[in-house]
């Protein structure tokens, strides 16, 4: 197994780092990193005093029900992460996580 590493045009080497996890604990649910992913990977839920999920938008205009305790971004569909970091690098309180995708040799 190893990690994609891509060459740039530039002749310097880049191994996409694709979204690994979010801290719930620092998330505030701003939804910056929902709106700068253009791959549909991330999803923002309520979580309940329990920690039952429920959906919510992202949207704070549409956001009419305040049924959950907190705001929290997920990771719904990370096999459309393309390793761009961009919402690692706008999240106000650095809650991501990304690591190299491992993958066999061709």
């Amino acid at each position: 197994m190893a990690a994609f590493t891509i060459t740039l045009p530039s002749g310097k080497s880049w191994t996409p780092q694709y979204a690994a996890s979010i801290n719930e604990e620092k998330c505030i649910g701003c939804g910056r990193c929902f709106k700068v992913c253009g791959r549909d990977v991330l999803q923002l839920v309520g979580l309940t005093e329990d920690g039952e999920r429920i959906g919510v938008s992202a949207d704070p205009e549409d956001d009419d029900d305040e049924e959950y305790e907190k705001k929290v971004m997920t990771i719904a569909n990370p096999e459309n992460c393309v390793g761009c970091e961009a919402c690692m690098k706008i999240c106000p309180k650095k809650c991501y996580t990304h690591a190299a995708a491992d993958a066999p040799l061709a």
